[in-house]
């Protein structure tokens, strides 16, 4: 299993970097692990085909974590002319909600016909859920979005990867994260308290408790990029655009 950081920022750029946004290649396909508005760009950069992902599993609401998908979908009909089935994996509400966001900018291209299938799926929480070859645990945390935010925990060709989605600090990330291979964690901040968000000081508290092989830090705002050099421990390292982990 290889993971490519297609985009490695908070929701504001923070540091030049893209969108929230990870493609995960495996012994029988792609997936993504959410879909910031600046996903094609980051996909486009790494020579890496829309095509040829069959699942989006999308972990909350948020427009920079989910709204890639109203491009994606248009440049899936009129530039990469997909025939493949694309899946949309998300909390309860993530049709209506791409619905009525692609309505807001593209008036009528919701209803456009596509020469693909499109399925989309919901999540129940902490039920075991399988698309395309991967099977995907929703753990409950807490980041207001309008409908639940999960942290998501990914089986696939025997290893283990998680991602905690944006939330403050919950006793669900200890579960989440135990004995994976690798845990995405988001670090919006360095030592301020950022309300629905982590920062380093609650993460290297809980380093202890949090067992995973590796911990890859993402989602960096302005404070925590500016103190990226004092965030440091032998299993932790920060995500940039671009970084590639072999799993």
């Amino acid at each position: 299993m290889k993971l490519s950081i297609i985009g490695s920022s908070d929701a504001f750029g923070s540091g030049g970097r893209l969108q929230t946004c990870f493609h995960v290649a495996h012994a029988s396909g792609a997936f993504l692990i959410d879909c910031g508005a600046t996903a094609l760009i980051g996909l486009e950069r790494q020579g890496l085909d829309p095509n040829s992902i069959s699942t989006i599993f999308v972990s909350h609401l948020h427009g920079d974590h989910f709204s890639g998908l109203i491009w994606w979908m248009i440049h899936a009909v009129h530039v990469a002319k997909r025939e493949a089935p694309l899946t949309v994996v998300g909390p309860a509400g993530i049709e209506e909600r791409y619905v009525t966001a692609t309505e807001a900018l593209f008036p009528g291209t919701s209803a456009c016909n596509r020469p693909f299938p499109l399925v989309f799926r919901t999540y129940e929480d902490y039920v075991p859920l399988s698309e395309g070859g991967v099977t995907v645990k929703p753990f409950v945390v807490s980041h207001p979005s309008g409908a639940t935010s999960y942290g998501l925990r990914f089986d696939v060709d025997g290893k283990t990867l998680a991602f905690s989605g944006d939330t403050e600090w919950v006793e669900n990330l200890v579960p989440l994260s135990q004995g994976t291979d690798l845990f995405i964690c988001e670090c919006f901040a360095f030592e301020r308290e950022a309300r629905f968000h982590l920062n380093w000081r609650t993460i290297k508290a809980n380093l202890p408790r949090l067992e995973a092989k590796h911990i890859l830090l993402t989602h960096l705002g302005p404070e925590a990029l500016a103190n990226q050099n004092a965030m440091r421990h032998e299993r932790v390292s920060i995500a940039h655009d671009g970084l590639e982990f072999d799993i």
